[in-house]
């Protein structure tokens, strides 16, 4: 290892595997475990936790505090926004139309604050993942998902809505969390 890239390794303040490859931008706290790569213009951000055989595409921003399970790829296009979970496996998809040879028309997906993915599901581009959703593992999400909302399946439906925990919440207009947290539905809401 060259003397300059000693030095910089030293200067860091985020954890690198070394098998890992970081060449994009890395926020302090973060770990990136082994067979992970971070391409030079990625972004990932402050104490993420990045598992081995993970793939951050340049362009791909990721926010604070985002958990990325083992073999999970975030591609061109999509944001993780801060105290995500993305669960090992699942899929992320960038072009509705991919053809070799043709001009990228690259669509954007965004996954939300606190929402949590579940292994091996699969996101087709171009939704939003809403705040504090949970995707079961496994499902289809064809479309965008409501702040909240529990979905599953193939293609993905709601089936109930999630606190902030991570709870599934009891039905009814008016609820209470076993984590002691109110909540009220308002119709403009579901989707």
């Amino acid at each position: 290892m060259s003397l300059e890239i000693r030095k910089m390794k030293q200067k860091q303040d985020f954890f690198s595997h070394s098998q890992a490859l970081v060449e994009g931008e890395v926020g302090s706290g973060s770990r990136i475990w082994a067979w992970a790569h971070v391409m030079k213009g990625a972004k990932v951000g402050k104490d993420c936790n990045i598992g081995e055989h993970c793939f951050i595409e340049k362009g791909a921003v990721i926010g604070d505090r985002v958990v990325i399970k083992n073999g999970t790829s975030v591609w061109e296009g999509v944001t993780v926004e801060n105290d995500a979970f993305l669960g090992p496996n699942m899929i992320f998809t960038n072009e509705s139309y991919p053809r070799h040879g043709f001009p990228k028309d690259l669509e954007k997906t965004i996954i939300k604050k606190g929402a949590s993915i579940g292994a091996g599901a699969i996101i087709l581009c171009g939704i939003t993942i809403g705040q504090y959703a949970t995707v079961g593992a496994g499902a289809v999400v064809t479309r965008d998902v409501a702040d909240h909302a529990l979905v599953y399946g193939n293609p993905a439906s709601r089936k109930g809505w999630v606190c902030v925990c991570g709870l599934k919440l009891p039905e009814g207009d008016s609820v209470v969390c076993k984590c002691g947290r109110r909540y009220e539905k308002r119709p403009s809401l579901i989707k």
